[in-house]
């Protein structure tokens, strides 16, 4: 049995392109999800139990900060193109591998507590799952 070398980083580095533009400035957290289901069948005896895995779906929770004032800022890209599926090109760490998914908009919240700096948290959906491979044109 082969010991497997583990190498953690932190993300400090991040990149995060959203279609065509860059929002790792506005972005404080990017984290992909599977959810993983089984099915499972049992029969009339106590040897006649079957677990099957079912395909995971996927989700990305995206933090970020709120700016309605640019033009182009990502509470204003979200909020404009509800619905849409849009390509997406996540690196953890610089100098790393790349994640991309296609992912359906929904937009963030609006506004926030006094005295705090206007954040939100949106979880999109993942048409099929994130890849290490980039998607060919």
């Amino acid at each position: 049995m082969a010991n497997i070398a583990v190498s953690p980083f932190m993300m400090s580095n991040a990149t995060l392109k959203v279609a065509a533009d860059n929002y790792e400035a506005a972005v404080s957290s990017v984290e992909f999800a599977p959810t993983s289901a089984t099915s499972t069948w049992k029969g009339l005896t106590p040897t006649a139990v079957f677990t099957f895995a079912q395909t995971s779906t996927w989700t990305v929770a995206l933090s970020f900060a709120q700016d309605w004032a640019t033009t182009n800022s990502l509470s204003r890209y979200l909020f404009d193109n509800e619905g849409k599926t849009v390509a997406v090109a996540f690196t953890p760490k610089a100098g790393g591998a790349t994640i991309y998914a296609n992912i359906a908009i929904a937009p963030g919240s609006i506004g926030g507590a006094v005295d705090s700096v206007a954040v939100s948290t949106v979880t999109l959906g993942v048409v099929g799952k994130p890849s290490f491979t980039a998607p060919t044109a």
